[in-house]
């Protein structure tokens, strides 16, 4: 598919939808996703989703820009997301990246987990799933929460890019961090 017309068509669908599409897409590869992707909001599942949205990354005083990736070795890597605040960019939130089974049906999904970093998203078991729409065109599915309930709320979002280079590692690891079913739940039952 045309990078412009996957960015258009991802654009014009409803949450189900963009899951629909998301079940048929491949995921990138570790290699694949390195440097900064420009990152914003699809349509949100449902008002709370919309309002949290709208206060987390859609906010006017330090909006969203992007998520950046560098590959580690070829079974993982790194990122961060960054915001502009006051005219500055501000990296915030790193994870740590790898292919793991979708939350959704199982088939492998370029995996971001929070919780591996000390941070606000890593303490409600933020987790996100990437798949490739087209050539340079991402679509992912965002999960938090507390509950098993909870995380399985899609909020989907869209990268392009890479838009810049990866600006360097942030964060500090959590001490002997291992994912577990918060993190890597594995296909629906």
């Amino acid at each position: 598919m045309d990078p412009d017309n996957a960015v258009a068509e991802l654009s014009l669908l409803d949450t189900g939808g963009l899951l629909d599409v998301f079940t048929t897409l491949e995921a990138p590869t570790i290699a694949e996703i390195d440097g900064e992707y420009a990152a914003v909001l699809l349509a949100q599942p449902n008002l709370f989703a919309v309002v949290t949205g709208k206060v987390a990354v859609a906010n006017p005083l330090g909006p969203w820009l992007c998520k950046a990736f560098r590959p580690v070795d070829e079974n993982g890597g790194r990122g961060y997301n960054t915001f502009s605040e006051f005219g500055r960019v501000r990296q915030r939130y790193p994870m740590r990246t790898l292919l793991a089974e979708s939350r959704y049906d199982g088939a492998p999904a370029y995996t971001l987990i929070y919780r591996a970093y000390s941070s606000m998203c890593g303490s409600i078991h933020m987790v996100d799933e990437v798949r490739r729409a087209a050539p340079g065109v991402y679509l992912g599915m965002g999960t938090w929460g507390f509950t098993d309930a909870q995380r399985r709320v899609p909020r989907p979002f869209l990268l392009t890019g890479p838009v810049g280079p990866y600006r360097g590692d942030i964060g500090t690891a959590r001490p002997g961090f291992t994912p577990g079913r918060r993190e890597l739940p594995g296909p629906p039952a």
